[in-house]
């Protein structure tokens, strides 16, 4: 079975245990409608039930069953919050995961191979791909539909257009 990333555990709120959480799903209100999360610390993988979900600034505020304390809360720092596969929201047409996009190859409308996409940088506004070539220079693609015109998952190909000074 296979798992979504869906936060990092960046810290603590409050005396109680609280999980403070960098959401890392586009949508942070998905938390709201799970019963509970796996936290992955170091490769053990724990579930926890969940009991309350909130927000501050751009953080999930996570409060779970099993952590009523700060000091046992704190050493899930840095863990990774993960959701079984069947658990994941439904994707719309045209979407993909973000998982699915690495190693996927690039070309161009010209059918010119740019390279493999090797890691995809969050900037707030939107996605930036990072394109890799042998021992050319990476290539910053941003994601916007002027420059990403077709994503096929089953072909891990990606058609984009070279807009003026990407290169």
């Amino acid at each position: 079975m296979g798992y979504f990333e869906i936060g990092k555990i960046a810290g603590t709120h409050g005396i109680k245990g609280t999980l403070r959480v960098f959401p890392t799903t586009q949508d942070p209100s998905r938390f709201e409608v799970l019963k509970e999360v796996i936290i992955d610390l170091n490769g053990n993988r724990e579930t926890f039930k969940i009991l309350k979900v909130s927000y501050q600034k751009n953080m999930v505020l996570l409060t779970v069953k099993e952590i009523d304390d700060i000091n046992v809360a704190e050493r899930y720092k840095n863990a990774t919050i993960l959701i079984p596969e069947e658990k994941a929201l439904p994707l719309g047409e045209n979407e993909y995961y973000t998982r699915d996009l690495y190693d996927m190859e690039v070309y161009t409308t010209d059918n010119e191979f740019l390279g493999t996409i090797t890691d995809i940088l969050s900037t707030g506004a939107n996605d930036v791909y990072v394109v890799k070539k042998a021992e050319e220079k990476e290539l910053l693609l941003p994601a916007i539909k002027d420059v990403i015109l077709s994503v096929s998952v089953s072909e891990k190909k990606m058609i984009v257009n070279l807009l003026e000074g990407l290169r």
